[in-house]
């Protein structure tokens, strides 16, 4: 997997001053290193049982489905607050300067499912952490959390703990 880091694009100073940004849009555009994404994570959750793939606004969306066909699973969105039309469950959680809001369709899990939650990028957990818990809250359990990319020095594995955590692609910088 080494070998797709040479398919993101590294951005300095985006979205501000002294980030270093990685920008999957250029693995996405190449037809191997998005399927050798897919069939990576289906090789890592292939003996998982997952009965649910639920895929975090906006980047999870990518991921997600294509990851569930594979696994032959169903998928779930979980969107930002007010952008879904049926009764929703939500999770408030901790920003580095505020608070933001997830939700999911409260019918979207049934107690008892096997969850698999993917995203794009592992960074600080916060995100990952918070819909853990709603998957949790409905009564679904958490198979894993899979990500593409993690950010290894921002440690949000340890927000994780308990969880079994995947990523494809660690970046210790």
């Amino acid at each position: 997997m080494e070998d797709l880091k040479q398919l993101i694009r590294e951005v300095p100073d985006f979205p501000k001053r002294g980030i270093l940004f990685y920008d999957i849009t250029t693995l996405l555009k190449d037809k191997c290193g998005f399927r050798s994404v897919i069939d990576g994570l289906r090789h890592h959750y292939r003996d998982a049982q997952v009965d649910i793939v639920l895929g975090i606004e906006a980047r999870g969306f990518i991921f997600a489905p294509a990851l569930a066909y594979a696994l032959g699973a169903g998928f779930v969105p979980v969107r930002k607050h007010k952008k879904l039309p049926a009764e929703c469950v939500s999770v408030t959680y901790d920003l580095e300067y505020g608070t933001d809001t997830l939700e999911m369709h409260k019918d979207a899990i049934a107690g008892g499912q096997r969850v698999l939650i993917v995203d794009d990028l592992l960074a600080t957990g916060g995100t990952a952490a918070a819909a853990a818990r709603m998957v949790q809250n409905v009564g679904g359990a958490v198979a894993g959390l899979g990500f593409v990319v993690e950010l290894t020095f921002l440690h949000g594995r340890q927000k994780l703990a308990g969880f079994e955590v995947f990523s494809l692609l660690p970046y210790d910088k």
